[in-house]
């Protein structure tokens, strides 16, 4: 139990947003795929999700870590399928936000969702990190309620609503992993993780390149910061993470740059060329091969409709 308290305190917990869903139509994205990591509650009709379409019924949650693919499907049993990338382009047609009358009406389809960041020494991603695929939460009022209440502090954001969605956000966190361990799912990856606490020069190196996304992190560089030499230290960060060191720098690289192109307006070419990009087409090719669509089309997602 040591261990998993440890991982929990370790946690930087960030709310990022929430909403009700009403579904307009029915469908199926086939490589469903978001940055931050999702729990959907259903509240009337039907999700499918992964390659076995299994289903999710009113009361039922869906967690899908941040940057996994996963076929979802909205709405009924085998509605028309369609790649992320058309998904985005097309979300009011089948997605739309709705009142909370709507979702007390027993013939609106429709899920709450909220999304939410958590990271290892606010620098891993902690459900990424663990390679979990998209999984189902049951029979969990717990969590359901927090869901719930997170979305109706947003809604009406009255005096300490920040406040109280930030300690709800990090009690979901924690719910959800109490969920994992109750019901012994992912047992093996939870212990794994915790190798992160295992050896200090593993977070200088974590520290480092977090801050320095758009400068030297060859390997040569990293061995000076974790003291080790050049030849051990890719070998040295996978036995601890799982992954090489420059397939996790370039993840952190894409992270940094999606938050850009959410968060300002600055042009593609300088998106690459902050988060460590020289090349603006090289960057552009990469970005559409981790996170299968273009980084203005990335941009665009959030100002089609804000869902």
């Amino acid at each position: 139990m040591y261990d998993y308290n440890k991982i929990i305190e370790s946690l930087g917990i960030r709310y990022i947003k929430s909403r009700n869903i009403k579904i307009a139509k029915g469908i199926t994205i086939e490589d469903y795929f978001d940055k931050e990591n999702s729990i959907l509650l259903v509240n009337n009709g039907s999700i499918y999700y992964g390659p076995d379409s299994e289903r999710l019924t009113e009361g039922d949650m869906l967690f899908i870590p941040g940057g996994k693919p996963v076929k979802l499907s909205f709405g009924v049993d085998t509605p028309k399928a369609i790649s992320n990338e058309e998904f985005v382009l097309n979300k009011k047609k089948y997605l739309q936000n709705a009142t909370q009358q709507e979702v007390n009406d027993f013939d609106v389809d429709g899920y709450s969702q909220v999304m939410l960041e958590a990271k290892v020494f606010d620098s891993v991603n902690f459900f990424s990190s663990l390679n979990l695929p998209a999984f189902a939460i049951k029979d969990a009022a717990n969590i359901s309620k927090l869901i719930r209440m997170i979305i109706e502090e947003e809604m009406e954001m009255r005096a300490g609503s920040g406040r109280i969605i930030k300690i709800g956000t990090e009690h979901l966190v924690v719910e959800i992993i109490r969920y994992l361990l109750d019901n012994r799912m992912f047992l093996e990856e939870l212990v794994t993780n915790s190798t992160y606490f295992k050896d200090p020069r593993l977070i200088d190196l974590f520290a480092y390149i977090k801050s320095n996304l758009n400068g030297d992190l060859s390997n040569k560089v990293l061995a000076k910061i974790a003291n080790v030499s050049e030849d051990y230290v890719g070998q040295f960060f996978k036995m601890l993470t799982g992954t090489n060191p420059q397939d996790y720098i370039e993840y952190q690289r894409m992270e940094a740059a999606v938050d850009l192109l959410r968060t300002t307006k600055v042009s593609i070419r300088e998106v690459g060329k902050r988060v460590g990009y020289k090349d603006t087409a090289y960057f552009c090719r990469r970005f559409k091969m981790m996170f299968g669509i273009p980084a203005g089309k990335m941009r665009k997602r959030e100002t089609l409709m804000n869902v």
